[in-house]
């Protein structure tokens, strides 16, 4: 298998840009990559210093779909059927979503140029898309006589833009630009090329300063709740979500910090006040007769 098609950066201390390097082809998602960036974004998940990722593209896209020349070889197939590496081909692809809501970090899509087909599938697995001014969005798969709901994008596109947008897409297969992206909602912030990796940056800086139990906890939240049937379920749910971070000392710092007018700085430590018995300067009253009790 061909290596070195994703590559792995730190920035900071706690943020992991995570960047597809194929950019002769426009970072096509072939078999090698996908392949390889599962392995990447799963060492990143296990990676306990990281708090936010960035994914993005080299070169002038983010990536444009499916590698209509690929003719790698998926991996360990020996002794299957036609049909299995049929199956087991398509969850290369589609795997791919589920590695990117599983990792606990949360992640931001920094589009660059086109996302296309797999290309957009893949933002629509992260947990924020921001583009550049000259980002183009696409659902490729039926211009080229295939089917527009693939990795999920069936069940979570009409979940982020709604079902009359998420049809136009997926049924007509048009582009469309940053401008429209950010009307509907399919981006949360539009920026000029240059300034794209900046951003990304900033907002994820921004959000390495919060308590990481706290992002992890509302990326998991944000995601299951999108799968919960009734609001008081989802309120039962966040409720215990909310009560296990207020055991943390998270909240306690935030107070101390507002009041000596400096930034809080989180560790989710236990909070210790919880559990000790508050001092007071009253009297204890004495209600014993004033008689020592008799030796035994």
């Amino acid at each position: 298998m061909a290596v070195g098609l994703v590559e792995l950066e730190t920035v900071g201390e706690s943020v992991r840009v995570v960047r597809l390097a194929r950019p002769d082809r426009l970072n096509a998602l072939s078999i090698d990559l996908a392949v390889e960036l599962d392995e990447v974004l799963a060492a990143v998940g296990a990676d306990n210093d990281a708090r936010v990722v960035v994914l993005t593209g080299a070169g002038r896209a983010f990536c444009s779909g499916l590698d209509l020349k690929d003719y790698g070889v998926i991996p360990n197939i020996e002794g299957l059927s036609i049909h299995r590496i049929a199956s087991r081909s398509m969850r290369i692809y589609s795997q791919l979503t589920r590695r990117l809501r599983a990792i606990p970090q949360p992640v931001i899509a920094a589009v660059n140029g086109s996302a296309y087909g797999g290309g957009m599938c893949l933002t629509l697995g992260c947990d924020l898309r921001i583009a550049s001014e000259d980002a183009m969005f696409n659902a490729t798969g039926i211009v080229n006589g295939l089917t527009s709901t693939e990795m999920g994008a069936g069940w979570l596109l009409p979940r982020l833009i709604g079902s009359a947008n998420s049809n136009d897409l997926l049924l007509t297969g048009r582009r469309i630009d940053a401008a429209e992206a950010l009307r509907i909602g399919l981006v949360s912030r539009v920026v000029p090329g240059a300034e794209l990796l900046g951003e990304a940056f900033s907002i994820a800086e921004a959000m390495s300063a919060y308590s990481h139990h706290g992002l992890e906890a509302t990326k998991q939240a944000l995601w299951a709740e999108l799968e919960i049937a009734s609001l008081d379920a989802a309120i039962e749910f966040e409720d215990r979500n909310q009560l296990m971070a207020g055991f943390t000392d998270n909240l306690p710092e935030a107070i101390r910090a507002f009041d000596e007018g400096r930034d809080p700085v989180f560790f989710d430590d236990v909070r210790r006040d919880l559990f000790s018995v508050p001092a007071t300067d009253e009297p204890v009253e004495d209600l014993s007769d004033g008689d020592e009790p008799e030796p035994a």
